[in-house]
C-alpha cells in the first residue's frame, strides 16, 4: 500500500462551517481513518494548510488539532507547487477573486456555495477552470443527507409515480444577538458583505430540486427583512439590510411544482430544521436531515372536512419509517472523498463551478423575481 500525502490549502476554516464541517468532520476524519483508499493500492492521505486573515486563529486551530502548516499569506500558498488543491470557505464577497487566483496558480479548486456574488462571476470562474484543465467542485451538502438520500431511493424505485408537488420548509429563529448570542454570523444579514437568505439558500435548493425532481425552468419569490435590526459579535446594534426570509414558487422541468420556504424569522414546529414533502400520484413522503416517512395511494385515509367535530384521524401516525439500510457517513465528508476520486483516479463528478453557477443563477433571478414581483424564467447555462 503507498500513501500518498495530498496538501490542501483550506481557506476560512476559522469559520463556523469551515472549522466544523470540512476541517474536522471531513479532511481531519479522514486522517482518524487512516487516509482515504483508491482501491488501486494508494492511500490519500490529505494535509491540511490552514489559510485566513488572522494568524492567532489559524496558530490556535493549529496546535488544536496538531497541524503543522498554516499561513495569512495566500500568494505564497498558492505559489507552493507542493499545494494540489485550494478549498474556500470564506465570505461570499471574497471568494471569486481567490478562486480566479487558485485557477490561476493551476490548482484543483473545491469550493462552498455560492461560488461568487454575480452569474457573470459565476460562469467565468467555471470557464477559467475549463480552459486551464483542472478539476473542480462546488459543495452540494444536501443531497448527501440520509434524509434526502432515502428520498433518492424512492424515486429511482419508482414509489411515486407521478411528481406532483415538492413543500420544502427551512428555517429557525436566529437571536438577534442583543440579549442571546446569536447563531449566526452577522455579515449573514448585511446586503453590502453578501448576506442574504435567497444568496445562502437558494443555491441550495437549486442542485436539489435539480438533482432530485428536475432543472428549474422559472421562479417567482418574495423576500422580507423581519428582524431589520440585529446586534453583531462585539454586541454592537447595526441595520439589517438583507432578507432573513425568502418564499419561493419554482417550476421544474417535467411539471412537477415545488414551493420552498427559508427563514432565519421562524419557530421551528416540525420534526427537523429541513423538511420536504413530495406528492405523487402513487405516495407520498416526507423527508429531512436524517428520516424520511411515507404513506402509499393504498394506506391514504380519506379525510372529511368537517369544521365541527374533533379530527377522527391521527394523520401522522399512519405515515410508515423509510428504514436506513446502509450506513451514512457526514454529507461533507462523503463529497469531500468523491472529489478527492476524482481528482486522483479520475472518478466521475458533475458538482462542478458550472453546476455552481445555476445554483447562483436562481439565487440571482429569485432577488430579481422579489423586486419586480414578477415571475422569471431560468434558461439553461453552459460554457
Amino acid at each position: 500500500m503507498t500513501r500518498k500525502t495530498v496538501r490542501i490549502a483550506m481557506n476560512g476554516v476559522t469559520g463556523r462551517m469551515g472549522h466544523r464541517q470540512h476541517l474536522v468532520r471531513s479532511i481531519l476524519a479522514l486522517r482518524e481513518q487512516g487516509g482515504l483508499d483508491l482501491g488501486d493500492g494508494t492511500v490519500l492521505w490529505p494535509e491540511p494548510v490552514l489559510v485566513g486573515r488572522r494568524e492567532d486563529a489559524l496558530e490556535a486551530l493549529a496546535e488544536k488539532y496538531g497541524l503543522e502548516h498554516f499561513s495569512t499569506d495566500l500568494d505564497a500558498v498558492l505559489a507552493d507547487p507542493s499545494v494540489d488543491i485550494y478549498f474556500d470557505a470564506q465570505v461570499t464577497s471574497a471568494r471569486e477573486a481567490a478562486i480566479r487566483k487558485a485557477i490561476a496558480a493551476g490548482k484543483h479548486v473545491y469550493t462552498e456555495k455560492p461560488s461568487a456574488t454575480g452569474l457573470d462571476g459565476a460562469l467565468e470562474l467555471a470557464r477559467l477552470a475549463h480552459e486551464k484543465g483542472i478539476k473542480h467542485g462546488v459543495v452540494q451538502d444536501k443531497i448527501f443527507l440520509p434524509g434526502l438520500m432515502k428520498l433518492k431511493r424512492l424515486i429511482d424505485g419508482g414509489f411515486f409515480g407521478r411528481i406532483l408537488s415538492v413543500r420544502g420548509e427551512f428555517g429557525y429563529w436566529v437571536f438577534e444577538g442583543d440579549w442571546q448570542e446569536a447563531q449566526r454570523p452577522s455579515w449573514n444579514y448585511r446586503t453590502e458583505d453578501g448576506g442574504g437568505i435567497v444568496v445562502d439558500m437558494f443555491p441550495h435548493w437549486e442542485y436539489v430540486l435539480h438533482e432530485l425532481f428536475g432543472r428549474v425552468t422559472s421562479v417567482q419569490a418574495l423576500t422580507a427583512t423581519h428582524i431589520p435590526r440585529r446586534w453583531d459579535e462585539n454586541g454592537k446594534p447595526y441595520d439589517a439590510t438583507a432578507d432573513d426570509a425568502a418564499y419561493g414558487i419554482f417550476e421544474l422541468d417535467g411539471g412537477t411544482i415545488a414551493q420552498i420556504n427559508s427563514s432565519w424569522a421562524v419557530r421551528v414546529n416540525r420534526d427537523e430544521l429541513v423538511e420536504f414533502q413530495v406528492d405523487g400520484t402513487e405516495g407520498s413522503a416526507v423527508a429531512g436531515l436524517r428520516k424520511c416517512r411515507v404513506q402509499h395511494r393504498s394506506a391514504t385515509p380519506k379525510p372529511v372536512w368537517n369544521p365541527d367535530i374533533p379530527a377522527t384521524e391521527a394523520f401522522r401516525d399512519q405515515w410508515q419509517e423509510v428504514p436506513d439500510n446502509t450506513e451514512f457517513d457526514n454529507g461533507f465528508k462523503a463529497q469531500w472523498e468523491l472529489f478527492l476520486r476524482h481528482v486522483f483516479a479520475d472518478a466521475p463528478y458533475h458538482w462542478d463551478l458550472l453546476a455552481g453557477a445555476r445554483g447562483v443563477q436562481l439565487a440571482e433571478l429569485g432577488l430579481k423575481s422579489a423586486a419586480e414581483g414578477r415571475r422569471i424564467d431560468v434558461p439553461e447555462i453552459a460554457l
